[in-house]
């Protein structure tokens, strides 16, 4: 083995440039990053692009029939 003390051969395992971070300030940039996001697409609508999903039609949707299958009263 080498020279070092373990606790200098476990920081080697690493890549460097990896900066370990919290689970609370990841929770954080995560809601900034929402809250920009969302300020964006208040500012400029037709830019932020639509993302909803089109809504089905009652007369092609599916019917459950669960309560027929099972015999439920």
């Amino acid at each position: 083995m080498s020279d070092k003390p373990q606790d200098q051969q476990a920081d080697q395992v690493e890549p460097q440039g990896v900066k370990k971070v919290s689970l609370a300030d990841a929770i954080k940039a995560k809601l900034a990053q929402k809250q920009a996001d969302q300020a964006a697409a208040r500012a400029n609508p037709k830019a932020a692009g639509n993302n909803n999903q089109t809504a089905k039609s009652q007369m092609t949707k599916k019917v459950n029939n669960q309560r027929r299958r099972t015999g439920g009263s």
